[in-house]
């Protein structure tokens, strides 16, 4: 028998990236597949598979480790402006209490002032922490985006099960659209491309076939890393995938101060420094003059206190928070309210721009027919941007919508035209939603003309072309994209 996977085959935890990827990714499929202990008819057991979940765990990222709630608040109530306003508050109260000890008469108006000072700290505090709390949850609801199913071959038929129970060795079908849940290592691929944008910046979708293409697994074209986008070996799961060892790197880094937050501080030893100076001085002055020792401590508190900012912390708190706000109405997520500062002063990014400063989308921008270049813009009404009476605009419009493979994905009629989420590359998304806004229904304006026959797009002649039946006729339409270069 074939089934299972073999102990000593499976690439142990402790290797490396090379030592575990390079003997599956040079081999055969087939080896692979004898290498692993599985192939398409018999394939792993339920058993089996329950053995090697309980060895390996679930195949999901491990999260990081969360700081308690309560840490969180009292950091925010200890942090920056707020220990040197405690400060404030607790003198105050001392003072009062020297006060009443001599005088039980005396105003409140020492705790009256510590009594403020304590709420600012409070209130900035609290406000503070629900912001980083919102976020949190926000980050949290991430999680879902995660593919939640997988078809598998388990016992020798073909299964849907959660993500999280696939293990090394289980065979997986992916079909269009679907995104990988594990590292997988193809073995049968027809036309096959993957999104790899977020991954490695990549922008138009990457072939993929079963053939070794590359010694390094991270630039071979018969790898398929989790989260990009037909049957593939499961070789890495969970945190043993890129993702998972990109995901671990990230959450090494440790927690830096933001710029704001060194200022504040260093401004904290100021204030606390100079006030502490200045109310020594008084103190000695106050004492040389004959005060008593009493009143001096009272003068003492009251000079350290009036160098106290009181307004300072819920002036920033505030400011901080306006930004934000503005920030999340344009889909920004602030995580820190310290960071909003730090986006401020920063005076270069270095980033790759696919799907970080852009969303990996494209849109049709200009229009050339009839020797003319006209703007379209990406707004659902288009209709008045130009002619659309013209001949040529009918033949050019026409070919658009029918060669082209890109398809809207189901239930989205509610959606507006340019938020849909479609099946297929880049450009040739950006065609179909242009259509769509045209002809109002690319699909049914498909299955009137039906194709016939089509020859896809390769990277040799930079072209494509498809034959379609006319509808309530006999005749039929020839439409062909590609570059001008390799068309005229």
């Amino acid at each position: 028998s074939m089934t299972g996977v073999c102990d000593g085959l499976v690439p142990p935890h402790s290797w490396s990236f090379q030592n575990r990827f390079c003997p599956l990714v040079t081999l055969s499929w087939i080896k692979c597949l004898l290498r692993m202990s599985c192939f398409v008819i018999f394939t792993l057991h339920n058993a089996q598979s329950a053995e090697v979940l309980a060895r390996d765990g679930p195949n999901v990222l491990t999260p990081p480790k969360g700081t308690p709630e309560i840490v969180k608040f009292l950091r925010q109530m200890i942090s920056g402006f707020s220990l040197l306003l405690w400060a404030g508050a607790v003198l105050c109260w001392i003072a009062y209490g020297v006060q009443v000890s001599q005088v039980p008469g005396v105003p409140r108006d020492n705790l009256y002032l510590g009594v403020v000072l304590a709420g600012v700290v409070i209130l900035t505090g609290c406000f503070a922490y629900f912001q980083e709390a919102k976020s949190t949850n926000i980050m949290a609801s991430f999680r879902n985006m995660v593919p939640q199913q997988a078809l598998v071959w388990r016992d020798g038929e073909k299964k849907q099960i959660l993500a999280s129970e696939l293990v090394v060795g289980d065979l997986v079908e992916i079909k269009g659209g679907d995104r990988i849940p594990a590292d997988v290592r193809f073995i049968a691929a027809q036309g096959c491309k993957v999104d790899n944008s977020s991954l490695t910046g990549e922008s138009e979708p990457q072939s993929r076939s079963p053939e070794l293409t590359h010694d390094n697994p991270l630039e071979t074209k018969n790898i398929g890393f989790y989260s990009t986008t037909s049957t593939g070996l499961v070789i890495s799961t969970g945190d043993q995938t890129i993702i998972g060892r990109i995901a671990f790197l990230a959450s090494g880094v440790g927690d830096e101060k933001t710029p704001i937050a060194i200022e504040i501080e260093h401004f904290v030893h100021i204030v606390g420094g100079f006030a502490c100076s200045v109310g020594v001085i008084f103190f000695v002055i106050s004492l040389g003059m004959g005060y008593n020792i009493m009143d001096a401590i009272v003068f003492l508190i009251g000079i350290i206190v009036a160098n106290v900012p009181e307004g300072l912390i819920a002036t920033v708190t505030v400011s901080l928070s306006l930004t934000a706000k503005r920030m999340a109405k344009k889909n920004c997520l602030v995580k820190n309210l310290e960071a909003v500062e730090t986006l401020g002063s920063t005076s270069i990014i270095c980033s790759d721009k696919t799907g970080t400063l852009t969303q990996n989308r494209m849109t049709v921008a200009h229009l050339w027919f009839d020797n003319e270049i006209v703007s379209a813009d990406t707004s659902e009404d288009q209709k008045s941007s130009f002619d659309q009476s013209s001949v040529t605009w009918k033949h050019l419009s026409r070919i658009v919508a029918l060669c082209n493979r890109a398809e809207f994905l189901a239930k989205q009629e509610n959606v507006p035209i340019m938020k849909r989420a479609v099946m297929g590359d880049a450009s040739e998304t950006a065609l179909l939603k242009f259509s769509e806004v045209i002809y109002g229904n690319v699909m049914a304006y498909r299955e009137k003309n039906k194709k016939v026959c089509e020859i896809p797009f390769n990277s040799t002649n930079k072209e494509t072309a498809v034959s379609n039946q006319a509808s309530m006729s006999t005749f039929g339409y020839c439409e062909m994209l590609g570059g001008s270069l390799f068309l005229f």
